[in-house]
C-alpha cells in the first residue's frame, strides 16, 4: 500500500516536471514569434512615419512659399499706395508754390499802386495846406477890414452876437416852458380825475353805519324780570362788569344796551344771550360769563384782524397791529364802521398806486393802518391826535418809513415825505365823503356849514363864501379891487384862526381865498 502511494507520488512528480518542461518550450516558441511580429510591425511603423514626414515636409514648404508670395504682394501694394500719396503731395506742393508766386506778384503790383497813390495824395495834401493858408490869410484880412469898417473888434462883435442870441433864446425858452407848464397842468388834472374815477368805480363797499345803542330781544317779560333781578342787583352787576348802561323801559320783549364803546356793548349783548340761554342769572354767574365773553371777543378780534389782512393780501404784519385792525370792527367814525372804512381805503390806495406805477401792496398796508390811532388802549393815548398816535405805533412795530409817514400825514399833522401820503389822504377823503357813508344830524350839519360861511363873510373885502367837502374846506371869493395878493394871504390866515377859536368841528377845515381880476369890454 505504501509502495503504491510512493509510486503514484513519484509518477505525479515526474509528470509535473515533464509538463513544466513542455510548457517552457512552448512559451519560448511563442515568445520568439511575438518578437518577430513586433520587429515587423516596428519596421512598418518606421516606414510609414518616414513617408508621412516627407509628405508633411513637402506641405510645409509649399505653405511657406504661398505665405511668402502673399506677403510679397501686400508689401508691393503698400509700396504702391505710398508712392501714390507721395506723388499727390508733390503735386499739391507744386500747385501751392505756383499760387503763392501768383499772390506775391499781385501783392507787388498792389504795393506799387499804393505807393503811387500815396505820392499823389501827398502832393494833393501839400496843395490843400497851401490853399488853407491862403484862405486863412484872406479871412484874417477880411476880418481886419470889417473891424475897420464897424469900429468893433472881433471879440466885441462876438460878445454882442452872443448877448442877442442869449436874450432871444431866453425869451423862446420862457415861452416854451410856459406852454409846457400849461399843457402839463391840463394833462395832470385830466389824468388825476381819470385815475380817481377809475379807482372809485372799481371799489364797491357796502355802507355800514353803527349806532351807540343795541337792542337785545327776549322771549317774554318774565325773562326781563329775571335779568333785572331782585331790586335790580343783576342789572347793576352786568353794568359794573361790562361798563354798559342797560335801559329797561316799556318796550315789550326788548332791552336797550347803551354805550359809545361798541366792544363793551358787544360783550354785554353776548353775555346777556349766554345768561338767558343758560337760565342761571345771578351776580357771580354774571361775572364769570362776562370774563369768558371778554376772552371770546379778544380772540374774535384777532381772527377778524387775520382775515382782513389775508383778504387784502398784506403779509408780515406785527401781531399787535393785527389785533388793532380787528378792534376796528367795533369802532365807528361819524357813524361809519372803522374796519369797513379802512378796508375800503386800503383797496382804493392799492388801485390808485397801481395806476400811478407805485407799489400797490405798500399802499394797501398804509391805507389799512391809517386810522389805527382811533382804537387807543389807554386813556392817555386819547389826548394824542389819532394820526400821530397811529404813526407812533407803526414805528414801534417795525413798519416802513413810507407807511409811517402816510399814517401820520393823512390829516396834515406832519409833512408828507413820500408819494404814498397824498394817496392815503385822498382815498380817506373819497371813502368818507361818499353819500350815505357817514351819518350826521342834518340840522347840525347845515348849521355848521352856515356858521363857517358867516365867519368868512364877517371879514372886509369878502364877496362870497362857500363851505364845501362836507365842511372840510371853506372857499372865500374876495373883491380884487379891495384885496391885494398880500391881503388875501393874511385874510386866509385870519379866517382860519377865527374858525379855530370860535367854532367846534371834527377834523380840519381848509381855508382857500380866491382873488380874481377880470377885464370886461363889449364890442359894438
Amino acid at each position: 500500500m505504501d509502495n503504491t502511494i510512493l509510486i503514484i507520488v513519484a509518477g505525479v512528480a515526474v509528470g509535473s516536471l515533464i509538463g513544466f518542461i513542455i510548457a517552457k518550450i512552448l512559451e519560448r516558441n511563442n515568445a520568439s514569434k511575438l518578437i518577430k511580429g513586433a520587429k515587423k510591425t516596428a519596421s512598418n511603423i518606421l516606414r510609414d512615419a518616414k513617408s508621412e514626414g516627407e509628405s508633411i515636409k513637402k506641405d510645409k514648404i509649399l505653405q511657406a512659399k504661398e505665405k511668402f508670395i502673399e506677403l510679397k504682394t501686400e508689401h508691393e501694394k503698400v509700396l504702391f499706395s505710398r508712392d501714390k500719396k507721395i506723388s499727390d503731395i508733390e503735386k499739391r506742393t507744386r500747385d501751392k508754390e505756383s499760387q503763392i508766386s501768383n499772390e506775391l506778384s499781385k501783392a507787388k503790383k498792389i504795393n506799387a499802386e499804393i505807393e503811387s497813390k500815396i505820392k499823389v495824395y501827398d502832393s494833393k495834401l501839400e496843395l490843400l495846406e497851401k490853399k488853407q493858408d491862403e484862405v486863412d490869410r484872406i479871412h484874417k484880412s477880411k476880418i481886419e477890414q470889417l473891424e475897420v469898417i464897424s469900429s468893433l473888434s472881433a471879440e466885441e462883435a462876438k460878445a454882442q452876437l452872443i448877448d442877442s442870441l442869449r436874450n432871444q433864446a431866453k425869451s423862446d425858452a420862457m415861452a416854451y416852458i410856459q406852454d409846457k407848464l400849461e399843457e402839463a397842468k391840463l394833462t395832470a388834472q385830466q389824468d388825476a380825475k381819470k385815475i380817481i374815477i377809475n379807482t372809485i368805480q372799481r371799489i364797491g363797499t357796502e355802507e355800514a353805519v353803527d349806532n351807540c345803542v343795541s337792542v337785545f330781544n327776549i322771549e317774554s317779560d318774565d325773562v326781563k324780570g329775571r335779568i333785572i333781578g331782585r331790586e335790580g342787583r343783576n342789572i347793576r352787576a352786568i353794568e359794573a362788569a361790562t361798563g354798559v348802561e342797560i335801559i329797561v323801559d316799556d318796550t315789550p320783549e326788548a332791552i336797550i344796551l347803551s354805550c359809545f364803546d361798541s366792544v363793551r356793548r358787544e360783550i354785554a349783548r353776548l353775555s346777556l344771550h349766554k345768561l338767558v340761554t343758560d337760565g342761571r342769572i345771578h351776580p357771580a354767574r354774571i361775572e364769570e360769563v362776562v370774563k369768558k365773553t371778554q376772552k371770546q371777543i379778544e380772540q374774535e378780534i384777532i381772527e377778524v384782524g387775520k382775515r382782513t389782512v389775508i383778504d387784502l393780501g398784506i403779509h408780515g404784519l406785527h401781531p399787535e397791529l393785527i389785533k388793532m385792525v380787528g378792534r376796528m370792527k367795533y369802532r365807528s367814525s361819524y357813524g361809519q364802521n372803522l374796519l369797513q372804512h379802512s378796508r375800503e381805503v386800503a383797496k382804493l390806495c392799492g388801485v390808485m398806486a397801481a395806476e400811478l406805477g407805485l407799489n400797490p401792496k405798500l399802499a394797501k398796508r398804509a391805507g389799512l393802518l391809517h386810522d389805527i390811532g382811533k382804537v387807543p388802549d389807554a386813556e392817555a393815548d386819547m389826548e394824542t391826535p389819532h394820526a400821530i398816535l397811529g404813526m407812533e405805533w407803526a414805528e414801534k412795530y417795525g413798519e416802513k418809513e413810507e407807511v409811517c409817514n402816510a399814517i401820520g400825514a393823512h390829516h396834515d399833522e406832519i409833512e408828507m415825505t413820500s408819494l404814498l401820503s397824498p394817496i392815503v389822504q385822498v382815498c380817506d377823503a373819497i371813502s368818507g365823503a361818499r353819500p350815505g357813508a357817514r351819518r350826521q344830524v342834518l340840522d347840525s350839519y347845515i348849521q355848521r356849514l352856515k356858521d363857517l360861511e358867516e365867519v368868512a363873510l364877517g371879514f372886509g373885502g369878502v364877496k362870497k363864501a362857500y363851505a364845501i367837502q362836507a365842511g372840510r374846506e371853506l372857499r372865500v371869493i374876495v373883491e380884487s379891487e379891495k384885496v391885494n395878493d398880500q391881503r388875501a394871504s393874511e385874510l386866509s390866515f385870519s379866517i382860519s384862526q377865527k374858525i379855530q377859536t370860535d367854532m367846534t368841528y371834527p377834523g380840519q377845515v381848509k381855508v382857500t381865498v380866491i382873488r380874481e381880476t377880470r377885464a370886461v369890454n363889449i364890442a359894438k
